[in-house]
């Protein structure tokens, strides 16, 4: 960090004004044990730079100096060693090193010579430089006679060195000294030792003196110490500080405009912050181009852009937010790299999506290696999502445990999945509280089997009440739940409202109800058509039967028998038997025949009875009287009666 008024080569003209050193206090990234820290919400910054203030410079004396460059001077140019300080002959950065080196001893012994000969100005110079070069022992006495003189920047830069020794005290009494003359970087300090001795009255007044007098560390501290408070002008002195430059400023009023809701200001002061190369600034950055992206992609790379800045710059959670990012574009192996490299650094979500992705891979042993590291993390997400694993690979018993030890320690989904465990066993009693736990935490999968556990009871009205409450966060099998309810209460407006809710929670049986109920109603046929094709889609079989009935009604035979096929492959005997009636109009009879057979098979009256006439049509009486009498078992009356009559027949015929 930088001493205010004081030319770093040390180059400066010992007539120049005061030489006040702020070190430590005018970054955030402020040195421990130096000046009371900053606050910053809990959250660190990047580590400070290697060699960065008085604390880790090394100890060095005049004689040391002169010694390890040589002489220095006119006489050196002419004597044995020119040929060494000839840059043409040297690498230019050890030559440039060596003259800074000579220079800033020369002038160190200039001020020296200067301060001994009485000259305070000299003095402030020479104990400002032994400072920053960190030997404290040497400044101290310098700083000391200039600080006695009335030099200001002397009565700050003693203050800055007591302090590092540990004297408060007397740090404080110096800087009490020069912020009354005048110094905006002696008040700020001051402030800060004043908050963090409790006396935050006073606190206040020395940071607003320092603020006042355009000291941007003295405005951060003094927004930091009003937000503590909840007071408003905060955001004030945030600006004026971030404004000036600082972006941690910039980066808290950023997050106060968020919070406030005016997300737009808020972006505006994290891309400046992030730009100054904050890390979680950078971070929110992301998230929020990411939030308005949608399906943009100039947007989403930009998001990508700044995720992958702030994970640079050390923040796990922009590495694994950037994972996510590249596996929704589809760049799995990118993914699993950025996440890969945040579960390192500690971040349990990012160890979770690796799991998971293992997992699906169907790598077990790696996904369980993932989801512990995020336990180990303190991410309960990697006990519940090792139950899941447990009960992937058959490991019932180790499922439970591991659901109940993210259960205990508050996993909401957790309690849901422990209590089916436990109702799936026959234990209601046990399986109960861990519903209700779930279902109070925010589990809409608790509450909605909550309400299943009520109705299994026979108490509806508690039943219904659950089901609301999880209908109400968009589960579709709870609006389904109520929709029928409705519905059979003769109330249709309220069971086409609770369907139309069902549908668009994802529920493909409400969206099949839904259009039944407009198909009978016969007056919104798009409508309807509309939502069984949803349901069909969704994987509905009954749907896609419907779908493909109107496709026939319509001529559409190609299409109408996709949707048959499509039910029927997925074990629907209606499907199956429509689709032997279409190939069989068609005159493909011995595809027809093997539909026919599959219908009947899963018990399809129709379908048996079917077949009994074509037995009896290609002369097989035997046959056909087998397939008569399981027409006759698998009904519906209609068809059991025409079987028995057909079968009375057969009687007759072979008796005869």
């Amino acid at each position: 960090m930088r001493l205010i008024g004081k030319n770093g080569s040390g180059t400066k003209s010992a007539a120049a004004t005061e030489a006040d050193t702020d070190a430590w206090a005018e970054s955030p990234e402020s040195r421990p044990g130096a000046l009371p820290a900053q606050r910053t919400s809990g959250l660190s910054e990047r580590p400070p730079a290697a060699g960065y203030g008085p604390d880790s410079l090394v100890h060095v004396s005049t004689r040391q100096f002169a010694d390890a460059v040589g002489p220095y001077g006119t006489e050196a140019a002419d004597g044995p060693h020119a040929a060494a300080l000839d840059p043409a002959g040297l690498d230019t950065t050890s030559f440039e090193t060596a003259l800074a080196a000579r220079e800033s001893a020369a002038l160190e012994a200039r001020h020296r010579q200067a301060a001994d000969d009485g000259d305070p100005d000299a003095a402030c110079r020479l104990g400002t430089l032994l400072l920053r070069r960190g030997d404290l022992e040497d400044a101290e006495p310098y700083l000391r006679a200039a600080a006695a003189a009335g030099t200001r920047a002397a009565a700050n830069n003693l203050g800055v060195l007591l302090h590092q020794q540990g004297h408060r005290g007397e740090a404080a009494q110096w800087w009490r000294q020069a912020a009354v003359a005048g110094s905006a970087p002696a008040a700020h300090a001051l402030g800060l030792q004043l908050r963090d001795q409790g006396e935050e009255e006073a606190a206040e007044y020395w940071l607003h003196f320092a603020a006042d007098h355009g000291h941007p560390l003295g405005a951060y501290a003094l927004g930091d110490l009003m937000e503590h408070r909840r007071d408003v002008r905060a955001e004030r002195w945030f600006k004026i500080s971030a404004d000036a430059g600082h972006r941690e400023a910039a980066y808290r009023l950023a997050r106060m405009r968020e919070a406030a809701g005016d997300k737009e200001t808020a972006e505006a002061w994290y891309r400046t912050a992030a730009a100054r190369g904050h890390a979680r600034a950078a971070l929110r950055l992301g998230v929020l181009l990411e939030e308005r992206a949608g399906t943009d992609q100039p947007l989403l790379e930009e998001a990508a852009r700044w995720y992958r800045q702030s994970a640079q710059n050390g923040e796990p959670r922009a590495a694994c937010a950037l994972g996510f990012l590249l596996r929704d574009s589809g760049d799995l192996a990118a993914a699993a790299d950025w996440w890969r490299e945040a579960a390192e650094a500690g971040d349990g979500n990012a160890a979770n999506a690796l799991g998971a992705l293992h997992a699906g891979r169907g790598e077990a042993k790696e996904a369980e290696r993932w989801y512990r590291t995020a336990l180990d993390a303190g991410d309960q997400n990697g006990a519940f999502n090792l139950g899941l694993l447990c009960v992937a690979t058959g490991r019932d018993q180790q499922a439970e445990q591991w659901y109940r030890r993210a259960a205990y320690a508050g996993h909401r989904e957790a309690c849901n999945a422990l209590a089916v465990v436990l109702l799936q066993r026959g234990d209601e009693s046990g399986a109960e509280p861990w519903f209700s736990k779930a279902a109070e935490a925010g589990s809409v999968d608790g509450a909605f089997n909550l309400g299943v556990l009520h109705a299994g009871r026979g108490e509806q009205r508690q039943a219904q009440e659950w089901y609301a409450r999880a209908a109400a966060e968009g589960h579709g099998e709870a609006a389904l739940q109520l929709a029928v309810a409705q519905e059979q209460r003769g109330n249709l407006a309220g069971a086409l409202e609770r369907y139309r809710q069902a549908a668009a929670g994802g529920s493909a049986e409400g969206a099949f109800r839904l259009a039944s109920v407009l198909d009978r109603r016969g007056d919104a046929d798009a409508e309807a058509e509309h939502w069984y094709a949803l349901a069909a889609d969704a994987g509905h079989r009954r749907a896609q039967v419907r779908m493909g009935v109107r496709a026939a009604e319509h001529g559409a035979l190609e299409i109408a028998e996709s949707w048959y096929r499509r039910a029927a492959e997925a074990g629907s005997r209606s499907a199956a038997f429509n689709l032997g009636l279409l190939l069989a109009r068609q005159d493909r009879e011995a595809q027809a025949m093997l539909w026919y057979t599959r219908a009947a098979d899963a018990g399809h009256g129709r379908a048996a009875l079917r077949l009994a006439l074509l037995a009896l049509r290609r002369g097989e009486p035997v046959q056909a009287e087998n397939w008569c009498r399981r027409a006759a078992d698998y009904g519906p009356a209609e068809v059991a009666e025409r079987a028995g009559r057909l079968l009375g027949a057969l009687h007759a015929e072979l008796s005869a």
